[in-house]
């Protein structure tokens, strides 16, 4: 039992009042435990037919707790013209996220069609545009200072180091900070700017709204079927499944972690009742054997046949070469 609701019900109270208390009690634990839920929810946002992971939070809970790997494509604001360190938003699967929605650890944050009228005019528009410019001007003056007292520490940092030295060397330092008032400058292209990705989304523009109206879910067919029940079977197995769109598969395998492992499998999904040709399954076995890893042909179980057992029917291939 709740402490305060223990004090509330064991001093004695005017006539109903109790009741009242221990309702709103209630309420405010209900509340709580509303909001620690939400918060708790992934949110997923759905960018065309992409769904990205935008909060830290929600990239760090379905990596962990779910098993969703993803592929981080968005730059870095300090690095922003190089690939080799990626940063948010998180793209994960079409798989992964109708799973997480289906089992209720996730929901999809919509944005409004492209049928419908933006409320917004264009003066608030022009009026949220003035406010943003005036927020940057008054940041850039205040990192200007900053930059500029950081320096003047530093010109006095090294006069200090100077003072049992000869004379010319500090007489020049103190010329130049007593011209450093003047000359200095800070470039824009060098402030630092907040991205507010916790919130993703650019609702102040018709065009991009009307471009990230989402189709979602997508229409199904019977490959896109095969691949989510594939990968939900996997998943149940204790699996780690990321793109395998260079390894000419569907998903690779892992068995834990990528951080910490290998993929050992590469899985192609295909429906029971589909033919292959026979080159196509030997381009894929070779392709596993070069890359070391063994190719995985799933199908999933129609469901009114009984003599199969298993949600999904795995067959391995292995290159021994030629006969």
């Amino acid at each position: 039992m709740d402490w305060t609701t223990t004090q509330l019900v064991g001093k004695s109270l005017p006539n109903g009042q109790d009741v009242k208390c221990r309702d709103r009690e209630s309420a405010i634990t209900k509340t709580d435990q509303g909001n620690a839920a939400k918060d708790r929810t992934i949110q997923i946002s759905i960018c065309g037919s992409t769904p990205l992971l935008w909060r830290s939070v929600d990239i760090k809970q379905s990596r962990d707790e779910v098993g969703v790997i993803g592929t981080l494509i968005g730059s870095l604001a300090r690095q922003p013209r190089q690939n080799n360190r990626l940063g948010r938003p998180l793209e994960i699967l079409k798989e992964e996220a109708r799973l997480l929605l289906e089992t209720g650890e996730a929901t999809d944050v919509r944005h409004p069609d492209k049928s419908k009228k933006v409320s917004e005019s264009g003066e608030s528009h022009l009026n949220a545009v003035q406010l943003y410019q005036a927020r940057l001007d008054r940041s850039y003056e205040e990192q200007c200072s900053l930059a500029l007292e950081e320096k003047k520490a530093v010109l006095h940092r090294v006069m200090d180091e100077k003072q049992n030295s000869n004379e010319g060397p500090e007489r020049a330092v103190r010329e130049r900070l007593c011209s450093l008032e003047k000359s200095f400058s800070f470039p824009r292209s060098a402030m630092a700017v907040q991205l507010c990705t916790a919130r993703a989304g650019f609702s102040h523009c018709p065009e991009e709204l009307a471009f990230l109206a989402a189709d979602w879910p997508e229409p199904r067919d019977k490959h896109s079927e095969a691949r989510f029940r594939v990968y939900k079977d996997l998943r149940r197995k204790g699996f780690y499944l990321t793109a395998a769109g260079k390894f000419g598969g569907d998903y690779l395998v892992y068995p834990g972690d990528p951080l910490r492992f290998h993929a050992h499998f590469i899985a192609l999904c295909m429906p029971m009742d589909e033919s292959s040709p026979l080159s196509d399954i030997l381009t894929i076995a070779r392709l596993g054997s070069n890359v070391k890893k063994t190719v995985l042909l799933c199908s999933p179980r129609d469901p009114s046949d009984s003599q199969v057992e298993g949600d999904v029917v795995y067959s391995s291939l292995q290159w021994s070469g030629m006969v």
